[in-house]
């Protein structure tokens, strides 16, 4: 079996997916412990709604990825269908251009971001004190993996494409027909 660049972003993402998961369980958990503390006990742990802030960003970037793969990005596609596939085809490699410059555009200010944290060695400004570059690291490499995925994905669509296989092409760019979304719940 040939090495594809593609497949295995897509199972690294599936992986980031499920740290992700389990990161918005562990903050799911914490602020119900932290609710049942103050009420039951009039007692707090304190940092709870920080702590899943900062674990909902993480989670969110780390699932970017994934839903790109998987073709979940929300698209306005009620028109899309009547179109020829040509047109389709040419909309989505135009929507996914649009994707990656945007996750490239918030990744670069996301450097700048932690780079001015790191050089200035930034802390919230609550009780916690947390060191603001623990939680925008691995939200900075979320969006990087991002645009990697993305950028690698783009390239291979655009090969499958000029390799004269359009129907393939679809399948990794396109909108979900409801027989492929239907086949997932299924799956």
């Amino acid at each position: 079996m040939m090495f594809s660049p593609v497949s295995a972003l897509h199972r690294v993402s599936r992986a980031l997916a499920w740290i992700g998961g389990i990161l918005i369980l562990g903050s799911a958990f914490l602020v119900t412990v932290e609710i049942l503390l103050r009420k039951l006990f009039n007692h707090s742990i304190g940092g709870a709604d920080e702590i899943s802030g900062y674990a909902f960003a993480v989670a969110t970037t780390l699932g970017f990825s994934y839903a790109l793969f998987e073709r979940a990005h929300i698209r306005v596609d009620a028109l899309l269908v009547i179109l020829p596939r040509a047109v389709r085809i040419a909309l989505s490699f135009f929507g996914l251009a649009l994707l990656i410059g945007f996750a490239a555009v918030i990744g670069w200010q996301a450097w700048a971001l932690v780079g001015d944290t790191l050089q200035y060695g930034s802390r919230s400004i609550t009780p916690m004190r947390t060191p603001l570059a623990i939680p925008q690291i691995p939200w900075l490499l979320g969006w990087a993996f991002f645009v990697l995925c993305g950028i690698v994905l783009f390239i291979a669509a655009l090969w499958t494409l000029l390799k004269g296989d359009p129907a393939a092409t679809e399948r990794m760019i396109g909108v979900k027909t409801l027989d492929e979304q239907i086949e997932d719940e299924i799956a």
